[in-house]
């Protein structure tokens, strides 16, 4: 460690503030957002918080440390830190140590349908800090120079990836709110079998094995696929969970990325957060991936998962059987549109992975500086 640079764990440096248990059918109102570990859920008249870097305690994702401008009510999910002396430590130096450590953080999580924070492994994490509070300020300053730079043009990156993306959806859309001859609306339990994942018990290793890919949230690609890795169900594992036969749609349907969804063109389980729709042979299988992704379908599953009063937005079997969607009741006509929507998707889908690459190399530059910083190396 830089000369002049201590280390203590965050118990000895920071208090450690938890968030509010608040529920949206008593406590919702218009003013200000209430915030867990991840995005906002609803709003309140009352706050509790104002610009701090917020650490995700319940349902934590990757993402699990995140500053929230403003005046927001921070519920039980999340939890924030400050220091115990503000002449010892400076809240702004603190803030970006916390982030810098967004990984380590989530190394602490535990569970598996849904991660934990591990609190008291969580203060024992060590704080770098020069004993000078100057010095302090002076990192500060220099950080906020250097990810102005870097927000800047991650802006343009992101601005440029929406517009990639916004060219393929507005075809979705064009084509999927269509009603008229040749077109009927109909709900997703009438068009095939519609399932829920389950997890065969954890404790039991022989449960998982190289028989059968294990579907979760995270195996989600941008581009529909689904990729597992090594996440196998045994055969005996498949006993306990669920099948899912080939060309089936998934979508998750509880949690931070309520809505992602896949086309699996070879027999998949999942766990509980994921549902399944495998159409009836009449249907081209394909033509309900993009309908599920279109924004007509979308804004249901957004309208649903955010209306329960679970604390994750969540849309059980039942309601997501309810989905409704627009399709062209030929089979020749879904074909088109599938071959339509496939060549579509080819054009742009290589400008949406350069523009997701230039945003991912930002984020890994914005790491290396963080961690120069707090080695003294800035």
């Amino acid at each position: 460690m830089k000369q002049g640079w201590y280390s203590e764990s965050i118990e000895d440096l920071c208090e450690v503030e938890y968030g509010t248990r608040v529920v949206r059918k008593r406590d919702a109102g218009t003013i200000y957002l209430v915030y867990g570990g991840g995005g906002a859920t609803f709003s309140m008249d009352t706050y509790n918080r104002e610009d701090r870097m917020v650490i995700a305690r319940f349902a934590m994702s990757k993402r699990c440390v995140r500053f929230v401008d403003g005046k927001f009510f921070l519920n039980d999910s999340g939890l924030t830190i400050s220091p115990l002396d503000d002449n010892t430590f400076d809240q702004d130096f603190l803030n970006y140590q916390i982030l810098s450590l967004n990984d380590e953080i989530y190394s602490l999580a535990r569970g598996t349908a849904q991660k934990n924070l591990n609190v008291n492994a969580f203060k024992k994490v060590q704080l770098s800090y020069p004993a000078s509070l100057e010095e302090q300020k002076q990192i500060v300053a220099k950080l906020d120079q250097c990810f102005e730079a870097i927000d800047k043009a991650r802006a343009n990156a992101a601005k440029n990836l929406e517009n990639a993306k916004e060219l393929f959806q507005s075809k979705l859309n064009e084509i999927f709110s269509q009603k008229g001859e040749g077109w009927v609306e109909v709900v997703l339990n009438e068009i095939g079998e519609t399932q829920t994942g389950t997890t065969p018990p954890t404790k039991d290793i022989s449960n998982y094995g190289d028989y059968i890919p294990f579907v979760k949230p995270p195996h989600f690609s941008p581009d529909g696929s689904i990729n597992t890795g090594s996440s196998m169900l045994s055969k005996s594992g498949l006993e306990k969970g669920r099948l899912f036969q080939s060309n089936s749609v998934l979508m998750v349907c509880i949690g931070a990325t309520i809505g992602k969804t896949g086309f699996s063109t070879v027999p998949v389980s999942s766990n509980q957060q994921i549902n399944c729709l495998t159409p009836k042979k009449e249907y081209n299988p394909k033509l309900f991936y993009y309908g599920l992704i279109s924004p007509f379908v979308q804004r249901q599953v957004i309208e649903i998962g955010s209306g329960s009063q679970a604390t994750l937005p969540i849309i059980n079997k039942s309601k997501w059987s309810k989905l409704r969607i627009n399709i062209p009741t030929e089979r020749s006509v879904q074909d088109v549109i599938v071959q339509l929507l496939d060549g579509l998707k080819q054009k742009t889908q290589p400008l949406e992975s350069k523009y997701q690459q230039e945003l991912n190399s930002l984020e890994e530059l914005k790491k290396s500086i963080l961690q120069k910083a707090f080695k003294g190396e800035l």
